[in-house]
């Protein structure tokens, strides 16, 4: 199996397959072509003396500095050494070789100007798994994610650091011992490998994958919640949002019922309030916005993956480049920054059940902070504090990158995305949430311990997931292990997988 690059349409599901399952991809012969072409363009103007932003001209402030022909193919050498001054911990394995791919599906679209063996290189390193050492911190996302996609483009020069068969290597040795050619950087190649917006698109694509699991899993655990509360489900009747009209929360009631299918609450054979708190009736309106935001989010990314995110633009037809600024990242990072927060409300949504679930007062019966003991044994009163301060870490992340620009580079790129933060702080907010609702699908399942009715179909299939790795909880024992294999199962989507195995895939 491989995936075809055609600088079209490429899917999140294909970043993906080709990031964390090693599928290979193949670029297409029409692509070929149209990078050759390209290449011949960018060669005649090179020969004519035409003047070309990146190619014959320094770049950001020293754009007006003129190279001389000999010095050509150097630049491009030091262009890479300059703008690898990243820092921090080495990016995941997965978001490096989806920028890769990113990057891939721009070449193949034919206006970058790159030769061909550049793209062909970063496609062989991709079937061969070799993944180039890249600092998470660094770009501010405009011109490009320049300083991570520099440390890829070193691998190409057959320096800096890659990996190879789960071992870090230098650039060189990677490359001999995939037995790649180390194809060296001409002109204009470099730039072509480092100007867009290519780690941050990845990232964001990996996210978004990543929040639609999540968001599914947010509604298993409303469920189980609902059920062990003995909630009202009139508010899932699709009556009333169909009313309203908006897609995300017609589809998150219909999800909920689909759980809560031949239960005994679904059927109306328990008693219930009149009307309950939010956190429980408003379950479809919260996570529906959550998800119409992630089709819009998703809809841009897919823009951004099959776009050119270049500069210059080489348009061949019309034998001219064009300067502009499609490097710049606030298209993918100003949506992203609110799907952060999405993932953050719908988290503090789920911290509400938690503690309906803990607190007598509100709980419809259950006993106090779910335990037998109370008093002598404080069951899961402190499984809420770890909740709680996620949640808050989570607001703290949740603030927008994409409205804090510093200008750099003497003012010439004098408004920047910081996109990278934006991405980087995503997957903070994700890994907490996993967290939180790891803590109420623990809470939710104990609570069901003590309720005696028939459980609705996907609420007993969760229930017998999380039992296999977390007992109920007879007496006071130590959390922390709980915790942290709720989070794990949770990030692992094994709930997921083996509820819609049960009654059909959930549709976000």
């Amino acid at each position: 199996m491989s995936i075809e690059i055609n600088g079209k349409n490429l899917c999140i599901n294909d970043v993906v397959k080709v990031s964390r399952e090693n599928v290979k991809v193949v670029l297409s012969k029409n692509s070929i072509v149209k990078i050759e072409k390209c290449r011949d363009l960018v060669e005649e103007k090179i020969a004519a003396n035409e003047i070309m932003y990146g190619i014959n001209t320094g770049i950001g402030e020293f754009s007006e500095t003129i190279l001389k022909p000999e010095e050509l193919k150097d630049f491009q050498k030091y262009l890479i050494y300059n703008h690898a001054a990243g820092i921090g911990d080495p990016c995941p394995i997965d978001h490096v070789r989806a920028a890769m791919i990113s990057r891939i599906n721009v070449h193949a679209k034919g206006m970058s100007g790159c030769r061909l063996i550049i793209t062909q290189t970063l496609v062989e390193m991709l079937n061969k798994g070799v993944t180039p050492y890249v600092c998470s911190k660094g770009s501010v996302g405009a011109c490009g994610d320049l300083a991570p996609m520099s440390q890829i483009a070193l691998v190409l020069l057959g320096e800096g650091e890659a990996y190879y068969k789960n071992k870090l290597f230098s650039g060189r040795e990677a490359m001999e011992n995939a037995n790649i050619e180390i194809p060296g950087l001409e002109a204009r190649d470099g730039l072509s490998i480092i100007n867009g917006s290519n780690l941050l698109t990845a990232m964001s694509a990996l996210f978004i994958y990543d929040c639609k699991n999540w968001f599914k899993q947010a509604k298993i655990a409303a469920a189980m919640s609902m059920d062990a509360l003995r909630a009202n489900l009139g508010p899932l009747n699709e009556l009333i949002h169909l009313s309203r009209g908006f897609k995300g929360a017609i589809k998150s009631a219909h999800t909920l019922r689909q759980i809560l299918i031949d239960g005994d609450l679904l059927n109306g054979l328990l008693g219930t309030k009149v009307q309950d708190a939010y956190s429980l009736r408003s379950t479809p309106q919260v996570i529906g916005a959550a998800i119409d935001l992630l089709d819009y989010c998703e809809k841009q990314v897919l823009i951004e993956l099959n776009g050119v995110g270049d500069n210059p633009i080489f348009f061949v037809d019309k034998k001219i480049q064009l300067s502009g600024a499609n490097f710049q990242g606030t298209p993918v990072s100003l949506p992203l920054d609110m799907l952060g927060a999405a993932v953050t409300m719908v988290s503090v949504l789920s911290e509400r059940r938690l503690n309906r679930l803990n607190n007598p007062a509100l709980s419809n019966g259950l006993p106090p902070f779910l335990t037998k003991g109370a008093g002598m044994f404080s069951g899961l009163m402190l499984s809420q504090y770890t909740a709680d301060m996620q949640i808050v870490e989570q607001r703290i992340l949740s603030m927008p990158a994409s409205i804090q620009s510093i200008p750099a580079a003497a003012d010439q790129e004098d408004f920047v995305s910081m996109g990278m933060n934006t991405a980087l702080k995503n997957f903070q907010i994700l890994d907490n949430a996993y967290g939180v609702l790891g803590i109420e699908f623990m809470a939710a399942a104990q609570a069901l311990d003590f309720r005696d009715h028939k459980f609705g179909q996907g609420v007993e299939i969760a229930h017998r997931v999380i039992r296999k790795k977390v007992d109920f909880l007879d007496e006071d024992r130590p959390l922390y292990p709980d915790h942290d294999n709720m989070k794990s199962l949770t990030k692992s989507c094994e709930i997921l997988n083996k509820v819609e195995l049960s009654l059909g895939t959930f549709y976000n």
